[in-house]
This record gives C-alpha cells, structure tokens and sequence, in this order.
C-alpha cells in the first residue's frame, strides 16, 4: 500500500503548491532545470513560485547540457545518458538530480557517489501501472489479439472450432524474473486467474516470495516449467541478453515471454528467431531495442508478437504521481533535506 507522497491524489497542482510551502530557501532562488517541456505547464508554474527554473525541450541532449551550468537540481524527465559529462556541465554547486523513472541503467551512479550529488528516482510508484500493461500483454499475446486482427483485415476470418487457439492461463506456471516491486505486483494480479504455482528467480530467495506463495528457482528450472514467463528485472551487465538463443532454447514450445523491464535483457535476433521457428508460443514485449523502434523491425513482421510502444507508465495518475517525487526529491534536497526517494544502487 502507497502512502504519502508516494500516492498522491489527482489534485496533485494543489498539493503541491502545499508542499513548495514547506521549503524554505530562505531569500534566495535556486535555479532548477526540467530536462523536457512535455508535462503539464500548471506543475512549471508551481515551482517557478519559489524558484528559478529552465525547461529544456526534452528533444535535444546538447540543449540540455546547455541549461545545466549553474543549476542546483535537475529534474531530469528523459532518458538520456546521465553522467560526469552532465554533472562536469553543471557544475560543482549541484546539489541533486531525480530521474522520473524507476530503472536507472542509462544513469552512471558512482559518478553521483563519488562527487556527492544525491541521486533520486521513483520507484514503487511505477509498480501498479507496469504490472497493468504486463497482464494485459500476456493476454495479448496468449490469446493471439494481433494476429487476429491481422486475420480480420486480411479477410481470413475462419468459422471453424480450432481456429486461432490460445493458451490458457488458469492452471498455469508462472515465472517472473526479478520479485521486486514490479514483480509482486505482476503475482497480485496474477491471483484472480487461478494459476496453479508461480516461480521466481532473482538475486536470492525473498520473503515477500514466501509470504506470497512462490517458489525460488533457478533460471533454467523457471525456463523450462513455465507457461509464461515475466521479465520484471533491471538491466545490468549480469542480465544483458540474458535471454538469448540458449535460453529461449530451454523454454516450452507453448510459452508466452512477456518483457515490462528492458529491452537489452533480450537478444532482440534470437528472439525473433525463436518466434519464427515455434521454440516459443508468442511474445509481449513493451520495451525492445532500439526505442523508438524501427517501424521495419522484423519484431513488427511477426503474427505472434504483441509489440507496444514503452506505454509501462503511460496514465495520467502515474505521471503526476512520478512528477511529485521527482519535484519533492529535488526540492527537499535544496531545501537542506533528504531524497523523499534515494536510488540505492
């Protein structure tokens, strides 16, 4: 359960306004810059109340590392490479960036450790929002929605019993690669469609698994016994391409991959490879590689991939909720405070 600013209500402009009440810069005003111009302009206003602030288009790294010199946060709305070359642009009075994002691979971290810039993030409240678009890809996908479609505008529409069959989920083994808080809340929704067991596998065994009733794994025993399979794990040097043409190998010829986390974790070739051939059921993929995609990927030629733009965050609550923190991480830190939401690496 979300609590405080970590769920805000959809008056989030008053709310805030209350909030930039509490911090007190004393007669100065800070200079902030926000890396991309694409949120509401009543939030911009808000925080031009106390401070002074520069928004960047968001389309252009040059312009941003442009604004920086002499800012002391950063709110950095984009997912450009954050590291010494902005914090060298910026200047030594920089105090704190906050990403709005809750991975963090395009961040160098120890750059923000060793010159002591504080580091923010905003993790948890993505959970709910990505879980969402999870399930609704393994449906997707599971149940063949693309390939469907195409049928329909094909004029290959079949009125026969065992057309377009599916998977099922109820009965089903469920894996889910990192249990963090993206990946409980994948098993929460997973709980109304009466699967049989879900499997797990990460870094070690968690008690929010065996609160939960999964089972730790190792990763080719969640290959091999899951009908679906959930990619909910940060891209590192151990998990880049960690699925690739031996892993997909050793999952069921009937198993639906389903990718909320990042796209690098998968060998975009060996996938499209294994979908090809039959290794796998079907594909759900959020994020891939490169974003954006090209509109003549081969991901995109493929009847039984469900391929969605990088939509994990993408609802009007999630924004403002990923808004504030990233604000109140920065504020707070100017202020004399702590990171509402510190990135632990």
């Amino acid at each position: 359960m979300r609590t405080g600013i970590l769920r805000l209500t959809r008056s989030l402009p008053k709310m805030l306004e209350q909030k930039l009440v509490d911090y007190n810069f004393g007669v100065r005003r800070p200079k902030l810059v926000v890396t991309s111009s694409d949120i509401p302009s009543g939030f911009i206003e808000l925080l031009r109340k106390k401070c002074e602030v520069t928004v960047c288009n968001g389309t252009d790294h040059a312009e941003i590392l442009r604004a920086v010199p002499g800012a002391e946060g950063i709110l950095w709305l984009t997912a450009d490479q954050l590291d010494a070359k902005t914090l060298d642009a910026a200047g030594s009075q920089l105090k704190v960036v906050s990403t709005m994002t809750s991975g963090m691979d395009y961040v160098d971290a120890e750059v923000f450790a060793k010159r002591g810039v504080a580091l923010g993030h905003t993790p948890k409240v993505v959970n709910d929002p990505v879980a969402d678009i999870a399930i609704g890809l393994m449906l997707a996908a599971a149940r063949r929605f693309h390939e469907g479609r195409e049928k329909i505008v094909a004029g290959q529409w079949e009125m026969r019993p065992q057309w377009m069959l599916g998977q099922d989920v109820p009965g089903s083994t469920v894996g889910i690669i990192g249990f963090g808080g993206i990946g409980q809340t994948i098993l929460k929704r997973l709980k109304g469609f009466d699967i049989a067991r879900c499997l797990y596998t990460g870094r070690k065994r968690k008690a929010e698994g065996d609160l939960a009733g999964a089972t730790y794994v190792d990763l080719p025993t969640l290959l091999k016994e899951s009908d679906f399979v959930f990619i909910a794990c940060p891209l590192t040097g151990e998990t880049a391409k960690l699925f690739n043409r031996e892993t997909l190998a050793m999952m069921k010829a009937s198993s639906v991959l389903v990718n909320v986390a990042r796209g690098g974790i998968v060998d975009q070739p060996a996938l499209v490879e294994a979908l090809k051939n039959g290794t796998i059921f079907a594909a759900g993929l959020d994020v891939m590689t490169p974003e954006p995609l090209d509109p003549n990927d081969p991901l995109m030629k493929l009847p039984n991939c469900v391929v969605v733009p990088h939509l994990g965050t993408a609802t009007k609550q999630s924004l403002l909720d990923m808004f504030a923190i990233t604000a109140n991480n920065v504020l707070s830190v100017i202020s004399g405070g702590q990171l509402v939401a510190p990135f632990v690496k």
